[in-house]
């Protein structure tokens, strides 16, 4: 399964933004490769993934310094050495010694020293995609762009983007360095940022880039009530994964399984390609850990969605409320893409 058009071989791209970089129309999130949905696969199976998904026309990777911490960023370096020039990586800065579940340091000085150090651990000359992972509440977001700015300045950054970021920071931050992309949670099962980031976007020409695309597993239809959640897997804390939510929530994909059926594709693959079908900005990073998983989503490129199924696909998503809250209180950012 190649993401290419079947008419004419080539493969599908998208633009970040107005001036960011094309990548491919589908990403590869790598967080699951070092940590989160339970034990992390080996390296080496790890970067046969990565170079998996390069053969099969993926050429934009997202990472980050705390994924591991550290040893998602050293792997992807890696895997991808083969293919520099040919891929595009986004990694992430924004935590005190990379430690999500500590505290947030988005200082001028650690965002240097985290730039540097990921380019030794990513190998590459120039960090192609460099995100503030959360907001600082200790650093004015000018201060932010302002300190991005002078890394692209030197070459050592080429993008700047913000992940999980507010439409007021967005605003600021773009006015001292323009953003190439923000990053957010958007599926079908979470469509808050519809509400004031798009169309913000839209405005100022930011491309999107949806991460957990397919409600962290929820929308592939592989999860039920049922299905053990456990040990390592942070799906275990979260109010929407507990049973009797996702019982309620099976609802959709069982709507989602009736459209998928009618067009030959699987619920992940419609998912998917209702994210393509929402603004030509819109590149999706799914993230797996299993080759016939990323072969899967890959494939939703070529499904097309015509104007009826996406309205199809806007009553059902307006008849099947979703059920559990996105994060436990207090919210906690831990483990979040």
């Amino acid at each position: 399964m190649l993401l290419r058009n079947e008419e004419d071989g080539v493969v599908q791209k998208r633009m970040l933004g107005r001036n960011g970089p094309e990548v491919s129309a589908i990403g590869l999130g790598c967080m699951s490769l070092a940590f989160g949905y339970g034990p992390a696969p080996e390296k080496q199976d790890a970067i046969r993934l990565v170079r998996a998904a390069v053969e099969r026309g993926v050429n934009f990777f997202d990472t980050a310094e705390n994924y591991g911490p550290f040893v998602n960023e050293e792997m992807l370096g890696e895997a991808l050495e083969p293919f520099k020039g040919e891929v595009v990586v986004a990694t992430k800065f924004g935590f005190k010694g990379g430690n999500a579940t500590g505290e947030r340091d988005s200082s001028p000085e650690n965002i240097r020293a985290v730039a540097e150090a990921s380019l030794k651990r990513l190998r590459v000359d120039a960090l192609d995609l460099f995100y503030q992972h959360r907001d600082d509440p200790n650093v004015p977001i000018e201060d932010v762009a302002g300190a991005v700015k002078r890394l692209i300045d030197e070459g050592k950054v080429k993008h700047f983007g913000l992940s999980e970021a507010s439409a007021a920071t967005i605003r600021r931050a773009h006015a001292v360095q323009p953003l190439a992309a923000v990053q957010s949670e958007y599926s079908m099962w979470w469509r808050e940022p519809e509400q004031e980031v798009l169309p913000l976007l839209d405005q100022l020409g930011i491309g999107f880039v949806p991460y957990s695309p397919l409600g962290q597993g929820f929308l592939t239809g592989a999860i039920t009530e049922d299905t053990p959640i456990g040990g390592e897997d942070f799906r275990k804390s979260r109010p929407r994964f507990q049973p009797e939510a996702r019982k309620a929530n099976q609802r959709l994909i069982d709507r989602l399984r009736e459209i998928a059926t009618a067009k030959d594709a699987t619920p992940a693959q419609i998912a998917i390609a209702w994210l393509l079908a929402q603004r030509p900005s819109i590149v999706p990073i799914p993230g797996t850990t299993k080759l016939h998983r990323l072969e899967e989503n890959i494939g939703a490129a070529a499904v097309e969605l015509s104007a009826r199924d996406l309205d199809d696909i806007a009553a059902v998503l307006s008849e099947v409320p979703i059920e559990g809250a996105r994060y436990a209180a207090p919210k906690t950012v831990a483990n979040a893409g």
